[in-house]
């Protein structure tokens, strides 16, 4: 009877050997579980510098604004002038412009840019389909006159591509042209800028130029070193990122 206990013993003995030991093969083969972090996607983005030489002989210019955006325009030639426009155009504020409601991107000069200089504006964006820049800023020695592009399309410039372009006079048509003192917000005079009331013809319309007081307008501050020709400026935009 206690040899078959013995044996009896034994037997469970190697069975929970043979138990654990199979229990051991199992944890051994299981492969061990490795969670791989889903990688934070880089944000792409695309930059343009955008050049801008003043060709005129006596005319300031606003800091220059420039906006990104995919449709719409600043302007349009025959169309009244939006507030935004008409606050640059006669005072050289561009903050309102800065604001286009179809903006994706916008970027101002730190200053004027006075006649002979240039400036530099550097503008980033997320997007690069359907991409239009457009630039605008005031001849300060003028009641309601500007320059700028509309809508040019930059969406196929590779990095490294540049475009250059000319700009032409413009007239906001929200301001007589009188040229008289306490009218114009540039040196030659130092006067009003913007003034909500309209007393032009309200349409943009290509600036039929200024008159001075050696062209028999004794009331007007500007000389003739104040007047200009197209084209005003050169704009050189090229893609660097």
């Amino acid at each position: 009877m206690s040899s078959f206990r013995n044996i009896k013993k034994s037997a469970v003995v190697l069975a929970f050997v043979s138990t654990l030991s199979a229990c051991g093969d199992n944890d051994n083969n299981t492969p061990e579980q490795v969670v791989t972090p889903t990688p934070t996607p880089t944000p792409v983005s695309y930059t343009f510098s955008v050049t801008v030489s003043n060709l005129t002989a006596g005319q300031p210019f606003s800091p220059i604004a420039v906006v990104a955006h995919h449709d719409g325009t600043l302007w349009q030639i025959g169309n009244p002038a939006s507030v935004a426009l008409e606050t640059m155009a006669e005072g050289g504020d561009n903050s309102q412009l800065l604001a286009f409601e179809k903006g994706i991107a916008n970027a101002s000069s730190e200053g004027p840019v006075g006649p002979g200089a240039n400036t530099t504006v550097t503008i980033t964006t997320d997007t690069v389909e359907v991409l239009k820049l457009s630039l605008a800023t005031m001849m300060v020695n003028t009641n309601d006159g500007f320059t700028g592009l509309s809508a040019i399309d930059v969406s196929a410039l590779a990095v490294g591509d540049s475009i250059m372009r000319t700009t032409v006079a413009y007239d906001a048509g929200t301001e007589a042209n009188t040229e008289a003192a306490g009218t114009l917000p540039g040196p030659v005079d130092n006067g009003e800028g913007f003034n909500e009331a309209r007393n032009d013809v309200d349409f943009v319309a290509r600036h039929p130029g200024v008159v001075t007081n050696e062209d028999g307008l004794s009331s007007s501050v500007l000389s003739p070193e104040h007047k200009f020709d197209n084209p005003l400026a050169k704009v050189v935009i090229t893609r660097t990122q």
